[in-house]
């Protein structure tokens, strides 16, 4: 049976033809047939369109500028001439307005690390300026510098919302960064603003599969009622629904010793394991909160009361003050006015007291005009419990320091727990045996050199080195793995001995453990770039040693202590001030986020996401 034809209509195409230019004054610029004279554009680049154009619009040029003739060609170089220069101008425009735009989002970013508020946007523009108009006197395009810098929006309102972007794109980064990584771990901390609203302040860490590690500001939760477990838990698990975190990846949590926080039945630790949505963690006490709880067991107050006293009475008065200042000036010394102390101030305590010590003679000189007496500032006894207190909360300041820091490892904070360990063995070794070496205040404040006058110290001593055992009780269970981790080509590792570790650390098989250590004890590649290689288990394949590479995975990724949270909240304090008040919950996260991260901003992606104004005289149309 035969088929009519069936008619299938041609698509018709136009093409504009190189001609026209001449014949019609039009060009082809941007895909689009622009007449050059006026510049208006046509639908469809086919000849009736633009002669239409030409003979009704402008048929006064085919006379007095006659095709074929030069004055036509010159006629049509110079509209050519003419609309070349008119789109390089907004071209040129454009540039200078993302450029601006840039600019501003890296000084709001430098603003927000520097902790400033949003406003000082506008005095770094009028210093800018004020600046410019000395810096380049000289220069020959002077005023086309101060008219960039002048184009620069720095408003308030612009530095906010330049917050604000800057905030969208850290946080794209940091969840790329989280649907890649293979585990992470969290640390949790709380504090109170300066209107005494809590903050629940979370940060992350994140180890990949080449077992880089990136630390960085999850989340500021705040809360405005109460602080208890299930209120930190509510929190939290509403964070985790709404931006769907991929908890399946935890594998452990820091948090300090608050019972908010680790509560036996209703503590936060406590109901997240009870969580079936939540997966099995490891939860730590922050290493640096259990230091300062060891040294608790010195019972310092016979020497801290006194203290305390003294300084207070100085340094509460504005005019026993200034009499102090003015006898140290008299006196010539150079250590300059009493020091305060808190205990929330770690660190303070040493300085306090060593400060304390060392202006004593000074201080028993400005006591003696006062109607106040203190007889243990004459007591030997006394100032030699002082000088003790000062020489060994100096040494636990030592410590501390060393536990403080980013990008911590907990094999790197159990290694400097351990060594202060042992130097605390030494230390009342020597003490036992008079040898005051490593005391230099005791030394200078001894009157005596008998052994036995010191065997009070060194009991002190061991009662500090018996508590960092119990303390760290938690951390040496898992220490004989740290130490096969650090060391795998050990000869005298014993094999079944650490795989019965290995397994209630990882919870698998102890068969297939003893198998992966013993595969790895003979292999030949690894073992000989054990030692050049600074981080040697990224070399592991994780198809070959799945456990071994996993427990390195997660002691990379374990955090050792809430220092992080700890630092953010002082730099929440400057931020949030008296003065800041005001700054709501989301711009404070904001400022938190890009005062802490290390993350660089894609400026380029900001800045097109954007329409790029320039600063107006009256008010920023950004």
């Amino acid at each position: 049976m035969s088929h009519p034809a069936i008619n299938i209509k041609k698509p018709k195409t136009y093409h504009y033809h190189d001609e026209w230019e001449e014949e019609f004054f039009f060009a082809m610029k941007n895909n689009k047939c622009i007449c050059i004279i006026c510049l208006l554009s046509v639908a469809l680049p086919k000849r009736a369109n633009v002669e239409r154009h030409f003979r009704t619009v402008h048929k006064q040029y085919e006379n007095n500028y006659p095709l074929g003739t030069e004055i036509r060609k010159a006629k049509v170089k110079q509209l050519m001439m003419q609309l070349s220069m008119q789109q390089s101008y907004f071209m040129r425009s454009n540039t200078k307005s993302k450029s601006a735009t840039m600019a501003s989002f890296k000084v709001a970013e430098i603003l927000t690390k520097h902790k400033k508020p949003f406003e000082d946007g506008e005095i770094w523009k009028e210093g800018f300026i004020k600046a410019g108009e000395l810096l380049f006197q000289n220069f020959k395009n002077k005023s086309e510098i101060i008219s960039v810098i002048k184009d620069l929006s720095l408003s308030r309102n612009t530095v906010m919302r330049r917050t604000e972007a800057i905030n969208g794109n850290l946080e794209e980064l940091l969840k790329e960064n989280i649907d890649k990584c293979r585990f992470l771990s969290l640390q949790f901390d709380e504090s109170t603003d300066i209107t005494d609203i809590a903050q629940l302040c979370v940060f992350i860490r994140m180890v990949f599969q080449d077992m880089s590690v990136t630390e960085e500001l999850l989340t500021i939760l705040p809360m405005k009622g109460q602080t208890r477990g299930h209120d930190i838990y509510n929190s939290f698990k509403s964070f985790i629904n709404k931006t769907e975190f991929p908890i399946h990846k935890l594998v452990s949590i820091t948090t300090d010793g608050a019972p908010a926080m680790i509560g036996k039945h209703n503590g936060f630790i406590a109901l997240c394991k009870n969580d079936d949505d939540i997966p099995n963690f490891t939860n730590y006490h922050c290493i640096i909160h259990q230091q300062v709880l060891c040294s608790k067991v010195l019972n310092s107050d016979n020497v801290m009361n006194v203290a305390f006293k003294i300084v207070n009475s100085i340094r509460g008065s504005s005019l026993q003050r200034r009499k102090f200042r003015a006898l140290l000036e008299e006196c010539e010394s150079d250590l300059g006015e009493l020091l305060l102390h808190t205990d929330v101030r770690w660190l303070s305590r040493a300085k306090f007291l060593k400060r304390f010590l060392d202006l004593l003679p000074e201080i028993k000189e400005f006591m003696a005009t006062t109607n106040k007496s203190y007889p243990q500032l004459e007591d030997n006894k006394w100032v030699l419990d002082l000088a003790f207190l000062s020489d060994i909360t100096a040494k636990l300041n030592e410590l501390n320091l060393q536990l403080q820091g980013k990008n911590k490892t907990l094999t790197d904070m159990v290694s400097a727990v351990n060594t202060f360990k042992a130097k605390l063995s030494l230390l009342e070794t020597q003490l036992r045996k008079g040898n005051l070496r490593q005391f230099e205040n005791m030394a200078a404040k001894s009157k005596e050199r008998n052994p036995s006058e010191y065997d009070q110290y060194a009991d002190k001593i061991t009662l500090l080195r018996n508590e960092f055992v119990k303390r760290f009780k938690d951390i040496s269970q898992i220490e004989d793995v740290i130490f096969f981790m650090s060391f795998p080509f050990n000869n005298e590792i014993q094999i079944e001995e650490i795989s019965i570790k290995f397994k209630e650390f990882l919870d698998v098989d102890q068969i297939l453990i003893e198998e992966e250590i013993l595969k790895l004890k003979y292999d030949i590649f690894l073992k000989s770039r054990a030692s050049s290689q600074n981080n040697f288990w990224n070399l592991l394949c994780e198809e070959k040693y799945p456990y071994l590479w996993r427990c390195a995975a997660y002691l990379t990724t374990f955090f050792g202590s809430t220092f992080l949270c700890e630092s953010t909240f002082s730099t929440m304090n400057a931020i949030k001030t008296k003065h800041r008040s005001r700054l709501t919950d989301d711009h404070l996260t904001a400022c938190l986020r890009i005062a802490t991260s290390s993350y660089e901003p894609n400026y380029h992606k900001l800045a097109e996401n954007m329409q790029c104004h320039v600063s107006n005289a009256s008010f920023d149309t950004t």
